[in-house]
């Protein structure tokens, strides 16, 4: 029992702690969180086997993380409080060209990181290109163009053939 004990309190320990590294994909992690989080692993398997070693320890530790992890998604389904507590809700992060400061530094993203997003999604090159940048909960940045920019990337003009 001790052990199933131990799996809970550090699944939510890790809630915390993985919350606290922002809304990034593990693609946008730098290499030094990626080593953190392979440091954290290796501490937490240390935590929750102890000296009991053995398969069925293991077991329960898996399937109590587990079953957590399917209980927390089940709530988030179910209670959108829940949801907006444990993912977040989408921010934006540019409004018509202006980047709101305070939200890309809360977010911990640069000016460079949304127009990186806006060259690869829209090949847009500059902020007044963007109309809104969303920091989505799952770590994306979704960009909305500007009307004069999206007619400019993908539409051209049709000149009218004279009559006669």
């Amino acid at each position: 029992m001790d052990s199933v004990i131990s799996a809970a309190i550090v699944y939510v320990f890790l809630r915390l702690v993985i919350g606290l590294f922002g809304r990034r994909n593990l693609g946008q992690l730098t290499a030094f969180e990626l080593v953190l989080l392979v440091v954290i692993g290796g501490a937490v398997q240390r935590a929750l086997v102890g000296d009991d070693a053995s398969l069925t320890n293991a077991f329960l530790i898996v399937a109590t993380l587990a079953g957590l992890e399917l209980l927390v998604s089940l709530l988030e389904r179910r209670s959108r409080l829940f949801s907006r507590i444990t993912r977040g809700v989408p921010l934006i992060v540019v409004e018509n060209g202006r980047p709101l400061t305070r939200r890309l530094h809360h977010a911990r993203l640069s000016e460079d990181d949304v127009l990186a997003a806006a060259r690869r999604h829209h090949g847009l090159t500059a902020m007044d290109e963007v109309k809104f940048a969303i920091l989505e909960t799952s770590g994306e940045i979704s960009i909305v163009p500007e009307r004069k920019a999206a007619a400019r990337g993908g539409k051209t003009e049709k000149t009218e053939k004279p009559a006669g």
